[in-house]
């Protein structure tokens, strides 16, 4: 039977291994409690309305940006969608964030953290810029066991976004980026503010002075790295969001390679990894030769729910050094050191409790849980005609719109079934003609999207 037949059926939650290929055990019915669906608001500052001026000058990077960030947009139209229509009930499958509750193993321990912290013996101040050596030495031998990944490798931050930005002031402004297309937007925004580009092109949708490596379905989301000039850094996510593919053995080479040839560097960014099911990499480690030219960023948003406890960590290997021989991952301490004070010491106990064997199954089930919702999604919409992308190795699931705006499918569903997606062009160009839906929310949420998703479309 279709996982989609009768929608209005509640469907068990699963599990899924670490690290493993998925195989989904029913840990039975899940009776959760409702969540109020909050409102992001992106707050624009008024301008203010005496003609008295400071004598600084504007930052003009920030004024090559576009609008605003794809995210804080969807936020705003979502709320002027709630002032239109006040009694509907919307639901979010727009911005990837997670829906279900932290398991008690991991607040338990930051918990008994924070009480700690009330007396004399158990307070702390300032911890290691770098993170608390237990938990650099438990990510170490979780995600990069046999793969000659050290701990004093590993720096432990607020988040991976937070880790591309810093990234960034190490790279300063006089590099060229290489980013996939469609890809996180936080890459090109970050690039632009740094004044790593040129002005934005609307003609092509583009920033100069960006490579833009397209990845679509005809090539498998994977970009024809002989038709890419050389770039100083690429940033490549896999499992990628928004199209929610894994790259392969093989082609995580071919790139490890591409880099090495061009003399680049690689930010892999793993934040998805754990979502994949076969045997492809969950780290670009596993290549031979990437700890010569690449780091890796890495978070616990999407594996435990931290997207508000905020925690991550980056790699960055002792082989890998400028071109003058200096050490990248000293200059990255100095800037740690100079604009991070480091993660919060509950988050970090937190994250210790994660790699836990008992936190390592809690996360499993979360994950295992999320994945069955991307079925029930890709599904939904297989059984409508349209043809679909990832779902299999992410949380994401990419439909495509063949021939339409991405923002104008985006209006059409919010206005007609209340639902929020996301445009793919807010990926960038070759985003156009695709929606990306998050399979980040409850069940009886997911359920009732693709109900009026059928409505819509059939």
């Amino acid at each position: 039977m279709s996982i989609t037949h009768n929608l209005t059926t509640s469907l068990s939650s699963t599990s899924s291994a670490f690290l493993a290929p998925s195989s989904f055990n029913s840990r039975g019915h899940v009776s959760l409690p409702v969540k109020s669906v909050g409102i992001c608001k992106c707050i624009a500052t008024p301008e203010a309305e005496t003609g008295y001026k400071t004598r600084v000058t504007r930052n003009p990077n920030l004024g090559k940006l576009q609008a605003g960030y794809l995210f804080p947009e969807i936020a705003r139209r979502r709320s002027a969608h709630l002032l239109k229509y006040p009694d509907a009930k919307v639901i979010s499958l727009g911005i990837g964030d997670t829906t279900e509750p932290i398991p008690e193993v991991i607040t338990d321990a930051m918990s008994k953290r924070s009480q700690a912290l009330s007396t004399i013996q158990g307070y702390s101040g300032y911890g290691a810029e770098q993170g608390e050596k237990p938990l650099r030495s438990a990510i170490a031998s979780t995600f990069y066991s046999d793969l000659g990944i050290e701990e004093d490798d590993i720096f432990v931050s607020d988040g991976a976004k937070c880790d591309i930005s810093r990234l960034q002031i190490v790279f300063g402004s006089n590099v060229k980026m290489a980013v996939q297309d469609p890809s996180y937007p936080a890459y090109v925004d970050s690039s632009v503010i740094m004044g790593q580009t040129g002005l934005y092109q609307k003609d092509v949708e583009k920033f100069g002075n960006i490579e833009y490596m397209r990845c679509s379905p005809e090539n498998g989301f994977f970009p024809d790295l002989s038709s890419i000039s050389r770039p100083d850094i690429i940033f490549f996510c896999s499992p990628n969001n928004p199209t929610g593919a894994a790259a392969t053995r093989e082609q995580l080479t071919q790139l490890v390679q591409f880099a090495k040839d061009n003399g680049s560097i690689v930010i892999h960014d793993s934040a998805y990894a754990m979502y994949i099911s076969g045997d492809n990499p969950r780290s670009i480690f596993e290549i031979p030769g990437a700890k010569e030219v690449a780091i890796e960023t890495s978070s616990f948003s999407k594996y435990a729910g931290f997207t508000g406890v905020r925690l991550g960590w980056t790699v960055i290997p002792k082989e890998l050094l400028f071109s003058d021989g200096f050490p990248v991952a000293r200059d990255f301490n100095r800037i740690v050191c100079t604009c991070f004070n480091g993660a919060s010491n509950i988050s970090q106990a937190g994250g210790l409790a994660c790699l836990s064997p008992e936190g390592l199954k809690a996360m499993g089930e979360v994950i295992g849980f999320y994945k069955e919702n991307t079925n029930i999604i890709v599904e939904t919409f297989d059984s409508l005609g349209f043809k679909v992308y990832g779902g299999k190795d992410a949380p994401y699931v990419w439909v495509h719109f063949p021939g339409r705006s991405s923002w104008d499918v985006f209006g059409e569903i919010l206005e007609k079934t209340h639902v929020v997606t996301t445009p793919g062009s807010g990926f960038g160009p070759g985003g156009e003609g695709f929606v990306r839906v998050s399979a980040f929310g409850h069940r009886e949420n997911v359920l009732e999207a693709c109900r009026r998703f059928k409505q819509l479309y059939k």
